[in-house]
């Protein structure tokens, strides 16, 4: 998947070969940003040229602009699943919390 990142909000690039152009959408939030441009110059200017608006915007109207995440991650996963987890963190001398945000750096690669 091909991406763009501007001010903490991330997009996923497609191509459009019926019209030939490059579009984006931003992801992780629930309002609708979309973008485009026939070069990947113009693309990434009306990328953030369109966060530019949505936050302008959200100001305007007295609205929090979205973000696509809190840093608060809530999970349902399976009794068995969460009883691992909490032996492997408890294993290694972590929190649940620690042992997990460090599975999901390593995951991710961040």
């Amino acid at each position: 998947m091909n991406t763009m990142t501007f001010q903490g909000y991330t997009a996923r690039i497609e191509f459009d070969d019926r019209d030939s152009i490059f579009w984006g959408k931003v992801l992780g939030i629930k309002d609708s940003i979309t973008f485009e441009g026939e070069t990947v110059s113009q693309l990434t200017q009306d990328f953030h040229n369109a966060i530019d608006f949505y936050l302008e915007d959200c100001a305007a109207i007295g609205k929090d602009p979205q973000k696509p995440a809190s840093g608060k991650l809530m999970l349902r996963v399976p009794p068995e699943l969460h009883a691992a987890a909490l032996v492997k963190a408890q294993a290694v001398g972590k929190s649940l919390n620690q042992w997990a945000i460090d599975a999901l750096s390593r995951e991710l690669g961040v």
